[in-house]
């Protein structure tokens, strides 16, 4: 009965696991893994054109974080140290090519994070793409997510990243509500730890429109990490790669696969 109830619970923690996970599109011999993780309020269908454009040497696998999409019924979490810790132990023992990650917005420093964590225990992902925000040791007074529900919609306007013929609806904002000011929580109350680097190259890239990150705030991921640094700056506000989708493809494919990690100075 033991053994029985020991298999139930691999089976339970697998399944659970596995929740955390989408693959977009299949990759038979990739050179490098992509791990994608979300801005916030954002799920891993936001990476679904990236995992499609990119080519099949790099195997795409987008993050879904709890309570959005079809983990809508599963607490959200608040605290962006947690949700690494979590996303840490998803991947724990999962065997496959060199890891890479890409986070957007909110996700970039859960990458981060993350990084901080696979470095720390001699697992250190290949290369890190730090996406549409400022560097961890750059702070602004942000309380978005204290505002009301009105105020937060408005700092949706101001990004850009929503279609608001939906926001007409009570039942939508009411679904992605929950979610939405969980993460602006995580990371308005995040404070990184400045004891701590990376070692591995990282490429921050940001949108020269962007309201919420400037060329300089990115340009500090360079302080984060004792590796190679490349700061990517393109046309368009904070939701650049939307529209400059093969910009960004041309970024992370030259980057990973002309030899994993390797790729010029800071521009």
């Amino acid at each position: 009965m033991r053994a029985v109830s020991a298999d139930r619970g691999r089976q339970w923690r697998q399944r659970e696991n596995d929740n955390w996970l989408r693959r977009y599109r299949p990759s038979e011999r990739p050179a490098v893994r992509l791990l994608c993780l979300p801005h916030a309020g954002g799920s891993a269908t936001s990476f679904l054109s990236l995992a499609r454009a990119l080519p099949a040497t790099i195997d795409v696998v987008a993050v879904q974080y709890p309570g959005r999409q079809d983990r809508r019924a599963e607490p959200s979490e608040d605290r962006l140290t947690t949700l690494a810790d979590r996303i840490v132990a998803v991947l724990a023992g999962r065997p496959g090519p060199p890891l890479a990650l890409f986070g957007h917005s909110l996700g970039a420093v859960v990458a981060y994070e993350v990084a901080l964590r696979l470095e720390a225990t001699g697992s250190g992902p290949a290369h890190l793409f730090a996406s549409g925000r400022r560097a961890p040791s750059r702070y602004r007074d942000e309380q978005v997510h204290r505002r009301d529900d009105a105020g937060v919609l408005a700092e949706l306007a101001v990004l850009n990243g929503t279609d608001f013929s939906i926001m007409d609806d009570p039942d939508v904002i009411a679904m992605i509500m929950p979610a939405l000011r969980a993460d602006y929580r995580a990371i308005e109350t995040y404070r990184h730890d400045p004891g701590r680097r990376l070692r591995c190259p990282v490429t921050a890239l940001v949108g020269d429109d962007d309201p919420r990150t400037s060329r300089d705030e990115a340009a500090d991921w360079a302080r984060h990490t004792d590796g190679p640094f490349t700061l990517e700056v393109l046309p368009g506000g904070h939701f650049y790669l939307v529209d400059r989708i093969a910009d960004v493809v041309d970024v992370v494919s030259s980057t990973l696969t002309g030899g994993v990690g390797e790729r010029p100075g800071p521009s």
